[in-house]
């Protein structure tokens, strides 16, 4: 049984975390033969202020480097 945990900056509404669980699910079905009924998928909201990368808070790399995330705090 697949649990996937997606952690990721507030902001998203229900509808595009549904779209995300789904894409989620089907590509585990598809790729890796995965039963969708048996797929979990976990949306864990974490503020930016609680956000660190290599020891420094989030905001100040994200000034240094590019961000993949379009939906970034």
């Amino acid at each position: 049984m697949p649990m996937v945990k997606v952690e990721l900056f507030p902001g998203r509404s229900p509808e595009k975390k549904a779209e995300l669980a789904k894409a989620i699910t089907e590509a585990l079905d598809r790729i890796g033969g995965m039963t969708p009924a048996a797929t979990t998928v976990i949306f864990v909201e974490i503020p930016s202020n609680d956000w660190f990368v290599a020891g420094e808070p989030f905001n100040i790399c994200l000034s240094q480097a590019p961000i993949a995330s379009r939906d970034a705090d």
